[in-house]
């Protein structure tokens, strides 16, 4: 029974975030139109969870599946439900304060002034660097377990979670669709590139949908997160890391996708997950060891 229970921080911190979507969904039952899909979804996840952690060590599937596998299938899976919680838990989007404070910050939309340094090169690197963003916190993961760095991986995996479970908390908050939708009306340029700018976008939209997830920008938050972790833990691939990250944080106006104060928003996203997320992991430790 007490290896039942025992759970890694990134084990309770995605629990904690399913059980609070599943209460959100019950809550606002009457206006959720799939509230019976995403309460099938939120709780064949925490069945999940269940059975993977309690069969972990059988074997080396189940353990890459624990370790690796389920993680990475939680937050696509809980990133996407937010397609049918956010828009009808609150259904106010804050776009228009976030374009008056980034044009308080520019006198003008930063979006329209880097028309400017648009071109299909530069488009095609922003959007190819933008999309590093999925493969970074992966890429990590594996190169810590392969140098059988465990400790290191369990907490990169609950900061990692915590980061990107605290930007789904921010979408349902204060959802925005970003400036690829709401000022699309004043942008005087497309944005095209010589081969991968346009079908990566064309893609990220089929995956992504519509989910007013601008703000805070999760790519600033997570990507950061990840960063930090790559200079404790894995200097070689910081270095590596790190002007794919600054070209990451400029892609996301460049692109688009946010504005400047959700990339703001992103880097104290970050802040606040490696600072609460290193305290309770600290915590968590002291508790672990005395038991």
């Amino acid at each position: 029974m007490k290896r039942l229970f025992n759970l890694r921080p990134a084990d309770t911190v995605t629990a904690v975030f399913v059980i609070i979507l599943l209460l959100l969904t019950i809550a606002f039952n009457s206006a959720i139109p799939k509230r019976l899909l995403l309460i099938s979804t939120y709780t064949a996840l925490l069945i999940s969870q269940f059975i993977i952690i309690r069969f972990r060590d059988r074997n080396r599937f189940l353990r890459i599946t624990y370790d690796l596998v389920f993680p990475i299938i939680c937050v696509i899976i809980l990133f996407d439900s937010l397609e049918w919680v956010v828009h009808y838990v609150n259904p106010k989007d804050i776009d228009p304060l976030l374009v008056r404070l980034d044009y308080m910050i520019f006198g003008n939309h930063p979006t329209v002034m880097l028309e400017a340094v648009m071109n299909p090169f530069l488009t095609d690197i922003l959007q190819a660097a933008y999309s590093t963003y999925y493969f970074l916190p992966v890429v990590l993961g594996v190169t810590l377990l392969r140098n059988n760095q465990r400790k290191e991986f369990d907490r990169s995996l609950f900061l990692i979670l915590f980061c990107f479970y605290l930007s789904y908390l921010g979408y349902i908050i204060w959802p925005a669709l970003g400036p690829r939708f709401e000022l699309d009306h004043l942008q005087t340029q497309k944005l095209e590139g010589f081969l991968m700018a346009e079908p990566m976008q064309n893609l990220l939209n089929r995956l992504e949908g519509i989910k007013r997830d601008a703000f805070p920008s999760g790519h600033t938050g997570v990507a950061l997160t990840v960063l930090y972790l790559a200079y404790n833990y894995k200097r070689t691939l910081f270095w590596i890391y790190l002007p794919v990250v600054i070209l990451l944080l400029f892609s996301t106006v460049y692109c688009r996708y946010h504005y400047v104060v959700d990339v703001i928003a992103g880097v104290v996203l970050a802040i606040a997950a490696i600072f609460f997320g290193e305290m309770h992991y600290k915590w968590w430790e002291k508790r672990t060891d005395k038991t």
